[in-house]
């Protein structure tokens, strides 16, 4: 499956954020700057890229940076697999059309490897491991020596197996090495005039499944048919998380009043029973990035 196209649009976007402590951030366009200009000088001197790329505001960003950067030499790959879903897909498709990138879609296959179905904390190693592999054959076959993904300086602190898979296979993360953090990014896609720049954080379907409970197609499909339900509610930031008969609603905190109303909840009813689920909950802690993690820092404690 393959998707390409050759339009090219070159914009800059000069910005910087500096937090200080719970005050709003900073603006420091120079400083942004110069991290901006740092990256395209680390692009152009890779020569030729293949771009591991979701369509999430980090890929996205760097594969826009890429075709700024390569040009024709800089192409964006994205996973054909059941644990990304259509919409993001189609999003991907649509940025990649309106920006000029060169696209096309690599099926993996993680889903035959029983390390990865059963879905330990070291999951996302596997889907990733998959992904940069089969991304090394194309270049192989191609003559395209280096990947690149879209890791920022934010994400080393937090718990992602997937950086060693990236290690292994020596995948690149430019956004590291310019230094920018995930809020800078949101700044520069902003004023690139990127749409991804406010698009909520997102991840695999995979990553709704508690550890220990094997992924399969079905129940990531399940979580996606929940997942789209709620998005036409009008909510824009929640996750579906599949605990087996029950479901765990994340709603993100600015939302959370919304959420809370005895109609909604039986509209939640409606959705979610349908699926195959006995019990439908609302987390009252709301949203929150890698909460399915919480579970691997309570065992630490232990």
């Amino acid at each position: 499956m393959l998707a390409c196209v050759g339009r090219r649009v070159i914009i800059a976007g000069m910005a910087t954020l500096v937090a200080l402590g719970n005050a709003a951030p900073i603006l420091h366009p120079e400083t942004l700057a110069a991290k901006e200009q740092a990256l395209f000088a680390n692009l152009r001197a890779l020569g030729r890229v293949l771009v591991a790329y979701s369509g999430g505001t980090d890929s996205a960003y760097l594969a826009w940076a890429a075709v700024q950067a390569l040009g024709e030499n800089a192409v964006a790959i994205t996973a054909d697999s059941a644990s990304i879903p259509e919409s993001h897909k189609r999003d991907a498709e649509a940025f990649a059309e309106q920006f000029g990138i060169r696209h096309e879609y690599i099926a993996t296959n993680e889903f035959d490897n029983p390390d990865y179905v059963a879905n330990n904390p070291d999951r996302c190693f596997h889907c990733k491991d998959e992904l940069f592999r089969c991304m090394q054959e194309v270049g192989q076959a191609r003559g395209f020596v280096h990947i690149v993904y879209g890791v920022n300086v934010d994400d080393l602190g937090d718990y992602r197996p997937g950086q060693n898979a990236a290690k292994i296979h020596e995948a690149k993360a430019p956004l590291v090495e310019a230094g920018l953090t995930k809020a800078e990014i949101r700044e520069l896609s902003r004023m690139a005039g990127l749409p991804t720049w406010d698009r909520p954080a997102s991840a695999c379907l995979s990553s709704r499944i508690p550890y220990g409970t094997p992924v399969t197609i079905q129940n990531v499909k399940t979580v996606e048919k929940g997942e789209e339900e709620i998005r036409a509610l009008g909510f824009r930031q929640f996750r579906v998380r599949f605990h087996e008969r029950l479901v765990r609603i994340e709603i993100a905190r600015d939302e959370l009043a919304r959420a809370l109303d005895a109609e909604m909840a039986g509209r939640f009813v409606a959705i979610f029973k349908p699926l195959g689920f006995h019990y439908v909950t609302l987390d009252l802690e709301g949203y929150r990035q890698g909460a399915m993690n919480e579970v691997l820092g309570l065992a630490r404690k232990q």
